[in-house]
Order: C-alpha cells, then sequence, then structure tokens
C-alpha cells in the first residue's frame, strides 16, 4: 500500500526535480542536504543559496537573447535587477558578477548604489534606473549620483511635478548646467488595472493621452535632459491573458508616438514580472513569453514604419525568489476538533513569512525528514497570539499534508522560494510581533568542484537588540 509522504509527492507531482530529491527519507535542496545544515545551525533558520541567483539572471539573459534570434529582433536585451526584492549586500554581490543593470525604488537605493561604487563591485558606467514616486531627497540623491559621474542614471517620472523638481535641482547643482552632459530620462505608463482589481488606473506613472502633450510642452525644449526610455508595468506581472498583451500593444503605440517626435528614444522598459517557481506544479511557459513579448512589439513597430526598441527588464523576485528557504521544526500537534489537527512550528509565518497572510502568497512546502512516513492531513500554527499565524493550503491543493510525527525524531519542514521580499516586509532587524525573534540565517555557495560551504550571515535575534529599540 501506498501510504507514505514520498508516495503522495510522486503520485502528484514530476518529482524529483531539478532542485528537489531525496535520499534516505531526507529531503536534499539543490544537492544539499538539509538535514546536515539543520543539525549544524538549528531551527527556525532562513537559507540563501548564491548560485541560484546567477543561474536565474543568465537564464533570463538567454531567454530573451534567444528570443532575438527567432524574431530577427534589432534591440537590445538589459537586464536589471530590482533592488527593492532583496536588498542585502550577499544577494548584491552575486547578482553583479553577471554584468547586469539596476532598479532603484526610494532615496537610500541611490546611497546603496554609492556604497557598491565605493567597494568596487560597479563602475559609473552602470545603468540606474529609478522608479518610484519621487520625494525631493530622492530627486537630490540622484542629481548627486549623476554629477557624481553616473551619467547613465535614468530617473523614470512617476509624476510630472518630478520633472519640475529634478530640473530645479539639476540646474542648481555644479555640473547640472545647460550644455554640459545631459541627464537620461524616463516615464513610466499608468496602465490600467485587471478589471478586477480594486480600482482602474495604476497610481503609478502618467496618463497614456497625457504623455506625447508632456513631452512636447515640457521636455523636449529643455537642453539638461534627453528622454530615452519609456517605462510599463503590470502589477499582476508577466501573463499570457487577453489583459496583457493588450495593455502591452498600448504601451508600445505610445512609444511608437513618441519615438516619431522623439528620434533619441531608444528604450522599451517592461518592469518585472517573470514570476519564480511557488509550486511543484508549476508550468509557465518562460521561453514562449519572451518570444511572444518581442514578437508583439516587433510586429506593432514595423506596422508603425518606427524602429524596435531596445528592451530592459526589472526582475526581482525571478531573480532571488528561488534561492531563499525558510526552515522549522513541530514543535508539537493540537487536535482542536475531530476534522482539524494543528502542527505548531517553532517560529511565526507572521514575522519570518509576512506574504503568506499579508497577500495570502503559496510557497513550495516540504518536509525536510520523515519522506518514508504515513501522512496526514493538517494545519500550521505559528508561534504568536493571533489568529492570521497559520498555513492551511498549498498553491495547488486546498490542503496541506504532512508526514505523522514520530516519537524518536522530530519533524522538520521546509518552505522554499522565499527569497524575495519576505526580510525587508517582515522588518529585517526590528521589532517582530509578540518579540518572536528573527531567525538565523546562512548563507550557502558552491565551489567549481560543486562543493557546498555554510556561513553564519546573521545570529537569531537577541532579547536585548528588541529591548534597545523599544528605548529599555
Amino acid at each position: 500500500m501506498k501510504n507514505k509522504y514520498y508516495d503522495l509527492i510522486d503520485q502528484t507531482f514530476d518529482f524529483p526535480q531539478d532542485e528537489f530529491r531525496t535520499e534516505d527519507g531526507e529531503l536534499y535542496f539543490h544537492d544539499i542536504p538539509l538535514m546536515e545544515i539543520i543539525k549544524q545551525y538549528g531551527t527556525p533558520l532562513k537559507i540563501t543559496y548564491l548560485p541560484k541567483i546567477s543561474s536565474q539572471i543568465q537564464r533570463a539573459k538567454r531567454l530573451f537573447n534567444v528570443a532575438i534570434a527567432k524574431t530577427d529582433y534589432r534591440g537590445t536585451y538589459n537586464y536589471c535587477y530590482c533592488t527593492k526584492s532583496s536588498h542585502f549586500a550577499f544577494v548584491l554581490e552575486e547578482a553583479l558578477k553577471n554584468d547586469i543593470n539596476l532598479e532603484t525604488s526610494s532615496a537610500f537605493d541611490i546611497n546603496l548604489i554609492q556604497e557598491l561604487h565605493e567597494q568596487g563591485l560597479i563602475d559609473k558606467e552602470k545603468v540606474v534606473v529609478c522608479n518610484g514616486f519621487k520625494k525631493e531627497q530622492y530627486v537630490q540623491n540622484i542629481v548627486d549620483l549623476f554629477n557624481a559621474g553616473f551619467h547613465n542614471v535614468i530617473p523614470v517620472l512617476d509624476n510630472k511635478n518630478e520633472f519640475d523638481c529634478l530640473n530645479a535641482v539639476l540646474s542648481e547643482s555644479e555640473g547640472g548646467q545647460a550644455g554640459d552632459q545631459q541627464m537620461f530620462l524616463g516615464i513610466r505608463i499608468a496602465s490600467e488595472e485587471e478589471p478586477k482589481f480594486d480600482f482602474y488606473t495604476s497610481r503609478l506613472g502618467i496618463r497614456y493621452n497625457d504623455i506625447v502633450s508632456f513631452y512636447e510642452e515640457q521636455i523636449k525644449a529643455n537642453p539638461r535632459f534627453r528622454f530615452k526610455m519609456l517605462h510599463f508595468f503590470i502589477n499582476t506581472g508577466i501573463r499570457d491573458t487577453a489583459y496583457y498583451w493588450n495593455e502591452l500593444a498600448k504601451c508600445v503605440n505610445v512609444y511608437c508616438d513618441l519615438k516619431r517626435i522623439c528620434p533619441e528614444l531608444d528604450s522599451l522598459n517592461i518592469g518585472g514580472g517573470f514570476p519564480s517557481k511557488v509550486s511543484l506544479a508549476a508550468t509557465y511557459d518562460y521561453e514562449y513569453m519572451a518570444e511572444e513579448i518581442l514578437a508583439q512589439i516587433k510586429n506593432i513597430c514595423t506596422q508603425r514604419g518606427v524602429e524596435e526598441p531596445n528592451i530592459f527588464t526589472e526582475f526581482g523576485s525571478f531573480t532571488v525568489g528561488e534561492s531563499g528557504a525558510t526552515l522549522y521544526s513541530i514543535l508539537d500537534q493540537k487536535q482542536q476538533n475531530d476534522r482539524e489537527l494543528w502542527y505548531m512550528i517553532d517560529s511565526s509565518f507572521i514575522t519570518t513569512l509576512p506574504d503568506t497572510w499579508g497577500i495570502n502568497q503559496r510557497f513550495i512546502m516540504l518536509p525536510i525528514n520523515h519522506w518514508d512516513c504515513e501522512y496526514q492531513r493538517v494545519f500550521l500554527g505559528g508561534l504568536t497570539c493571533d489568529s492570521e499565524d497559520y498555513y492551511n493550503a498549498d498553491s495547488h491543493a486546498n490542503a496541506i499534508f504532512l508526514p505523522k510525527l514520530q516519537k524518536d525524531e522530530p519533524l522538520y519542514i521546509g518552505f522554499f522560494h522565499t527569497g524575495a521580499y519576505q526580510e525587508s516586509i517582515g522588518g529585517y532587524g526590528g521589532i517582530q510581533h509578540c518579540l518572536i525573534p528573527a531567525p538565523k540565517h546562512v548563507i550557502i555557495d558552491k565551489d567549481e568542484n560543486g562543493e557546498y560551504s555554510t556561513k553564519l550571515f546573521a545570529k537569531e535575534q537577541s532579547y536585548k537588540s528588541m529591548l534597545k529599540i523599544l528605548g529599555y
């Protein structure tokens, strides 16, 4: 009778997969024995597997360059890393090994760019795309970066008033006078949201119908700027839906309208949106999407008699999401009624995986050990005194199943592909809900011989650090 946990996975999914396999009833993640990691560091534990970051970047470059060849696309492909998905130094250091550009979202992001330069990790030729609604400090930092010699910085206007602020700060700054090096400029289109969304038009960007007139009346005659980039992003990400293709077509047509009156415009930024894998049953066709995006852009540009633009993407979750995992142990079980059996983890979903309760995000969840044991349906509960601190469904089913608890060894579980956004949203290094400490964080790397090594990046948060923040 096939009633072991491995049988359940084997019958439900195509398993093993590239990053997951089992040996002697234990889970391996990228051929790393997770039980060995747990024995060394304990749980709860965050891990980052660095080689996956580079492999994802190279994968995206390969996808778009192959698509360029297949469609005979005449523009170039430019990969930007979306820094807000994970600002950690070890993430940026790994990503920058792959000849990428960077995208920022706030004033302090510019300070991060300056720090990377001071450490010798980037030079002043790096393309830096500056998104987000820009307060005065953000604008000032962008101008400071430009005047320091970063002439490939591209502030993308989120609203019309930003241009006035940028122009004023640039005109007052040393080296920013008309006749010197021009600053590149971009405009973000305020796309229409998916019909089921809470509002019709994105709060980010400038309306479709206003962009051409805004360029002609404000930007065109200003000698300090060179309009280079049109930016487009859909909140739902890049999906094969009529909604996405319709919005892409509208964006490309605006690009063509602008290109005819602004010959120096040469770049189209389609934002982020390639998803990271959040299920063992994931079926997203990356190859098709990359090729179809370029084919549709090329087709519209050809019809309009316009040269195809250079393509920029700003992949964040796709870049770093699949490098991360969060490991817990099951402390105990609680039978609350005849249908609901709770496994209690040794941490909190609210503090360690905030997207699971904030936006109902599902991740790949698998046991680390006891794959050779019988399984049962369970609910997972966190340690906080909060009714929302639970996890009760996978992305592929409205239930979760885990091995039955054994007397001789605790059950350990892992949530995988959690490397994007969770630390920043959870308030890394700060106050945690119910003062549940942030877990240890371990970095895993591999050498050229395939031998893995681990390094403790951060210890488990101490009570003293929390009390100090609170003023004690």
